[in-house]
């Protein structure tokens, strides 16, 4: 019996109706593989993974394979995304056995959970023998099999231990960590290695943070460079906006087609910060068109964001995005589609399969004549119009905590540096104007969601799906992401429910996460108990949990004011400063966190009664040094610390600056505040 109907998880949802007798993960399918002295399959994947579609086509639908594992295990499917302690587990025991992970995974497990065979995608074939070889090995073999399990099981308790060497977080190691990253630097395509190629946005941010801070030049080339090849490649989608998830060669030119978003939340605070830090009109571009993409294609109205848009369409990878010339043609005429091939590269040869290729930006198109501007975007509206009438990917409905708190803290980011140019009156002025409109909105609906839904008994959950959320508790990321979103709304909004709830993720995560030293654990101190209590301090493709918990504490302390949250994020920081200094591009956001605490944090209050208008907010958030807060208002606003006891001076706004908790005479021009503000 498949037992998968019910589930919340889409990425479950789609083996619903395999001739595999599923379990969800839960305590009842390891009691009935104990009931029946059957080894355990753990498949662990998520909805918008190509080859895990493959693999789900060759083997799960498959009859012949159906039966092998009904007969001889009991079959747990895992949506990662969903059970991100599950799979930290099982993927470093992957790891441990054969030197390299990916989805989808493919554990065989003894009825306690120990793995003692692990592998990723197998054709149909080799998995079928496969699981004969593990039937044959669990029946005549046990002891062995056994034994490979504990010596695995060591393994991950090593990997994930806690402890280890400390240091403080200081600026010539975070200089040093800028060296590293310049020189991984693939100074011709941009980005750090070779194929494939995944958006280094962490590191991106943290370079941002370090130009400002030091006034080092290669930093900031290192970001425009890589954020203009990025955008110009096949990994953005011309028409539409949005990042897919990597690209297979070293020169961002054909995509893994998925669109996570956790990838475009954090693709849009770089560009945003490049937009704000040097008015680049390529990076304003695409920091507006991300935020449409996130409010167009991911936002669910009256609950959060979308997990991601799949990789496939229909089965067959890149079938919406790919275009031949003749394809440009048709769709646009003559004149206009030589146009579009020569602008986008398309050609005969093709750069993608079967003669296709994908849009990449050849010539610039935001510092052109007005006339070649606009023929271009008639021809993107015109192809948007026509990729419309083909099949499109689907769409990983399920609501992420952590994700979304990646996205509330991007859009806010966003909206503060839009307002800024707000009374420019550029040609699209119109378009950003509406785009703000939907970003501010999905934004907000996102936040209420978190608040209302995913928080549960003052415990947050990790997921929830029309409306209703699931089961898996949240893990340390859903708690410093979704925290330091609230920091981001509340200095957005001036609201001062979002910094009291902020408060209370940061103190559930301080009470249930700790671990000795200044570490954290993944998962909280009452969780489900697994094979292994996962805690891996590196960034990968989101920020670690510690990493995201560290900047939701710098944040909440400056913010308020209470220094025992600064404590525990230096304490905490200490922990990854050994990573920051060997592995660069493995720490991009606590080293981004540790530039705002070497900077201060600056604390900036204005006092004004017109927060929107005022010029010495706009001067704050325009200049505001890396990682400083900003929040605006009237005096002695409930709920705002920033504002306690900060007059109007002689009836004028004042702006109020403190640099770890050393505060400045209130200023009342723009001209002083941007002497104070260095």
């Amino acid at each position: 019996m498949n037992r998968l109907a019910d589930a919340t998880s889409p990425y479950l949802l789609q083996h619903a109706d395999n001739p595999v007798d599923w379990w969800p993960w839960c305590d009842e399918a390891f009691a009935e593989a104990k009931r029946r002295d059957v080894p355990v399959l753990i498949s662990v994947g998520y909805a918008a993974c190509h080859w895990c579609h493959v693999m789900a086509h060759e083997s799960f639908e498959n009859e012949q394979v159906g039966a092998l594992l009904n007969d001889n295990f009991v079959s747990i499917k895992v949506d990662r995304e969903e059970r991100p302690d599950v799979d930290a587990v099982y993927m470093t025991a992957t790891q441990a056995m054969t030197g390299q992970g990916g989805w989808p995974m493919t554990v065989f497990a003894t009825p306690d959970g120990t793995p003692f065979f692990c592998g990723t995608y197998f054709p149909r074939a080799n998995f079928v023998r496969l699981l004969q070889s593990v039937t044959t090995a669990w029946a005549d073999q046990r002891a062995e099999v056994l034994r490979q399990g504990a010596a695995v099981v060591e393994a991950i308790g090593g990997a994930q231990a806690v402890g280890g060497p400390t240091a403080p977080l200081d600026g010539p190691l975070l200089d040093a960590a800028a060296g590293n990253l310049a020189s991984g630097y693939d100074a011709t395509n941009g980005g750090f290695g070779g194929a494939p190629k995944f958006p280094p946005h962490m590191n991106l941010l943290f370079l941002l943070r370090h130009h400002q801070r030091t006034g080092d030049p290669r930093s900031l080339e290192i970001v425009r460079h890589t954020a203009e090849a990025m955008a110009r490649g096949g990994i953005y989608d011309q028409l539409a906006g949005g990042f897919a998830r990597y690209s297979v060669d070293a020169h961002w030119t054909v995509p893994h087609f998925e669109k996570m978003l956790y990838d475009n939340a954090l693709l849009l605070r770089v560009y945003t910060q490049l937009w704000r830090l040097t008015g680049d009109p390529l990076a304003r571009r695409v920091a507006r068109d991300t935020a449409r993409f996130l409010a167009d294609e991911l936002h669910r109205p009256g609950e959060g964001f979308a997990s991601a848009l799949d990789a496939d369409t229909e089965g067959v990878e890149g079938l919406t995005y790919a275009w031949t010339p003749a394809q440009l043609v048709e769709a646009l005429g003559e004149d206009d589609g030589h146009f579009a091939a020569d602008l986008f590269t398309v050609t005969a040869e093709g750069t993608f399969e079967h003669g296709t290729s994908v849009l990449r930006l050849a010539r610039d198109v935001d510092d052109v004549a007005p006339e070649v501007r606009a023929r271009w975007q008639r021809v993107v509206g015109q192809l948007l119009a026509a990729r419309d009438t083909r099949p499109q990917p689907a769409r990983d409905d399920k609501v992420v905590a952590a994700w979304n708190g990646l996205a509330i803290t991007a859009i806010a980011e966003f909206l503060q540096v839009a307002a800024l140019y707000a009374s420019r009156q550029d040609e699209d002025a119109n378009l950003m104007e509406g785009v703000t409109i939907v970003a501010d909105g999905a934004m907000r609906d996102a936040a209420e969601h978190l608040a209302t839904v995913h928080l549960v008994d003052g415990r947050l959950r990790r997921v929830s799906r029309d409306g209703r959320v699931g089961e898996p508790a949240g893990v340390l990321e859903d708690y410093g992401c979704v925290a330091e979103a609230f920091c981001a709304l509340h200095q957005l909004t001036g609201e001062g429910r979002w910094l009291t709830l902020a408060g209370q993720l940061l103190d559930t995560a301080l009470e249930h996460f700790a671990a000795p030293g200044g570490a954290y654990y993944d998962t909280a101190d009452d969780a489900e108990q697994l094979v292994a209590r996962p805690a891996d301090p590196t960034d990968n493709a989101t920020p670690s949990g510690r990493s995201a918990l560290i900047a939701g504490l710098v944040s909440y302390a400056a913010l308020t004011g209470e220094t025992r949250y600064r404590e525990a994020a230096e304490a905490a920081l200490a922990t990854v400063a050994p990573i920051v200094g060997r592995h660069a591009r493995f720490a991009g956001y606590a080293a981004m966190v540790g530039e705002a605490l070497l900077s201060g944090p600056y604390e900036i209050a204005v006092a004004t009664d017109d927060p929107a208008g005022d010029p010495l907010v706009a001067a704050a958030r325009r200049h505001a040094p890396p990682g400083a807060v900003v929040v605006a208002g009237r005096p002695d606003q409930p709920g705002v610390p920033l504002l306690a006891d900060r007059p109007l001076v002689d009836g004028r706004s004042a702006a109020y600056v403190c640099r770890g908790f050393v505060c400045q005479r209130p200023v009342t021009s723009v001209d002083d505040l941007l002497a104070e503000l260095g």
